[in-house]
């Protein structure tokens, strides 16, 4: 199995496509990875306000286990430090609730970018690579059969014209030298469908 061409002008081509796929989709994971983190910058907040609930729920903690301290009343002082804790932990929990809300959302929105852009590079890229790598064998394997370079010469009879303009006309014509089975003619025809296929005799 081939997989470049060996003439040179094909070969350069498909060399070029294959470096452009590689690009796009290098490009596509950056720009991916980008917004993953232009999304994650919004977790910022979320950050915050579960830093501060935090801080807040320990330091009415602390007061409130220092005013439980207090004669007579140290009790009913410590109830509501404890209950505004509670809800500074609350808020807390909130803030890390919305750091995975924002992670996820930027998990799911890279991993569609990453996997749309290749799927799309891919649709465009890989289906003419494989027909091209089919055909060649195509051609190879009928190059090996009795009777092969019969075919590809009357592929390039088939074929655009200004292919032809290398091979020298016998008198009567290319078909009519095919259809004799003039040797030279048929060599010569199919060298140039196998040069419009990208393969070398």
């Amino acid at each position: 199995m081939r997989l470049y061409a060996q003439t040179r002008a094909r070969r350069c081509r498909q060399v070029l496509a294959d470096l452009i796929a590689v690009v796009l989709i290098a490009a596509a994971v950056r720009f991916a990875l980008a917004v993953h983190e232009g999304i994650m910058l919004l977790a910022g907040p979320g950050r915050k306000m579960e830093d501060a609930g935090g801080s807040l729920a320990s330091g009415l903690g602390d007061a409130g286990e220092a005013a439980s301290n207090v004669p007579l009343v140290g009790g009913i002082l410590k109830k509501p430090l404890q209950s505004a804790a509670e809800a500074s932990s609350g808020l807390s929990d909130a803030g890390q609730s919305m750091q995975d809300v924002v992670s996820r959302v930027a998990n799911l929105t890279a991993f569609a970018l990453i996997v749309t852009s290749i799927a799309f590079v891919l649709a465009l890229w890989l289906p003419p690579r494989v027909r091209w790598i089919r055909r060649s064998a195509r051609i190879h394997g009928l190059l090996d059969t009795p009777g092969g370079a019969d075919l590809l010469a009357l592929r390039a009879l088939t074929g655009p014209v200004e292919d032809l303009s290398a091979v020298s006309v016998p008198p009567g014509g290319l078909a009519d030298a095919w259809r004799r089975g003039d040797e030279q003619v048929i060599g010569d025809l199919s060298r140039v469908a196998l040069r419009r296929a990208g393969l070398s005799p």
